[in-house]
């Protein structure tokens, strides 16, 4: 470790946006090494002039654009870098078109790194998401070889329908991080003999947020009550099937979620800020995870709202292809009346209380967990 004049320094390379309002696992993994003493630079990739044309959520953010390409402090030892480029390996939604891009898209690790690049020598440790930023490293590694680098897969690449390059950078690289760090059995399964330091590490979470008390959002409305928290995946049929087979049942979406099941008992909230989505989930009696699948959608089996839902002791209804082997989950067959009746009134007799959570981290006893299984303490 490093004289305290000089802390030591991650470079996050990741696809969130600091200043984003959806705070995912990234954002606290930053917060949780600079609680730990160590400066923190938040590299976000995948965003181009592909991405305004895409419509990508990050290009609405006004500021995006005059922090491209441009260090930011946030605060103390913490650090913003928009890597903004000419593309980015998106997937192009054909075959033909994928192949002929893959020369371009192969390059995309070589591009100017501009101010980020000091830090990028000086790191002691990166860490990757499951992104096209994979694409950097070999860079990375070429540049700063004594670094130790961590894989953290928040998510399945295929799920994400990643361009084929991006597939095959994570397949070559997979071998020579010193820590592959994944969140869920679905990929902890997946990658079992093609990483040489493979570990489970589920979601962490704010621990001390979940834990304060809160104002109940629901009085005034009949229980029991549904939650779902989210941004992607929804199955509208299983809400549409669910509120009409409990038409005395209250069912809560939080998140940009289209509204297209219009019931008295189906309310939408929108896409709400972290902290106020936590007493939405505390004050709930069923967690929902209705998601609809696509390939890679088996490792949403532990995602971070289903480690959430489960640290507040929340029976979860979900899909029966998530295989999950939690205690507290019940699944369904989607597009079967029956079946969701079933799953929801399981969820509601389960005894709350029986609920274990003590395998839950908090970010920064995730965070000390990563730096010792990489060596890099």
């Amino acid at each position: 470790m490093k004289a305290l004049s000089s802390p030591p320094k991650v470079v996050l390379v990741t696809g969130h946006y600091w200043y984003s309002k959806r705070r995912a696992g990234f954002h606290w993994l930053a917060d949780a090494f600079q609680d730990l003493g160590w400066e923190a630079v938040f590299l976000t990739t995948t965003i181009s002039w592909l991405s305004y044309l895409r419509g990508d959520h990050r290009t609405k953010y006004p500021d995006v654009w005059n922090q491209r390409n441009r260090l930011i402090r946030v605060e103390h030892n913490l650090y913003s870098f928009v890597w903004f480029t000419p593309f980015h390996p998106a997937h192009l939604r054909s075959f033909v078109l994928n192949q002929l891009s893959r020369p371009i898209f192969r390059l995309y690790g070589a591009l100017p790194l501009g101010e980020v690049a000091e830090h990028v020598r000086a790191a002691d440790l990166f860490i990757f998401e499951s992104t096209p930023g994979l694409l950097l490293f070999e860079r990375f590694k070429k540049i700063n070889p004594k670094a130790k680098f961590i894989y953290r897969v928040s998510d399945d690449l295929r799920l994400l329908r990643n361009h084929p390059v991006v597939l095959e950078a994570e397949e070559k690289a997979l071998p020579f991080f010193d820590l592959v760090s994944v969140p869920s059995m679905y990929l902890w399964e997946k990658f079992n003999g093609k990483a040489k330091n493979l570990r489970l590490h589920f979601h962490a979470i704010h621990k001390e947020f979940f834990d304060q008390s809160y104002a109940n959002p629901y009085a005034g409305l009949s229980g029991p009550h549904c939650v779902f928290v989210g941004i992607s995946h929804f199955d509208h049929d299983f809400l549409e099937r669910a509120s009409r087979l409990f038409p005395d049942w209250q069912f809560h979406i939080i998140g940009p979620i289209q509204q297209f099941v219009r019931r008295p008992n189906v309310h939408y909230y929108g896409e709400k800020p972290f902290l106020e989505t936590i007493p939405y989930i505390k004050w709930a009696d069923i967690g929902l995870a209705n998601w609809s699948y696509s390939p890679g959608a088996e490792s949403l089996s532990d995602s971070l709202k289903i480690v959430q839902y489960t640290y507040v002791r929340l029976p979860i209804v979900a899909p029966a292809f998530l295989g999950s082997r939690r205690s507290n989950l019940y699944t369904y067959q989607p597009g079967n009346d029956e079946s969701i009746k079933r799953a929801l009134l399981q969820a509601r007799e389960h005894d709350r209380k029986s609920i274990l959570i003590n395998d839950i981290y908090s970010w920064k006893e995730l965070v000390e967990k990563l730096i010792q299984e990489a060596g890099a303490d």
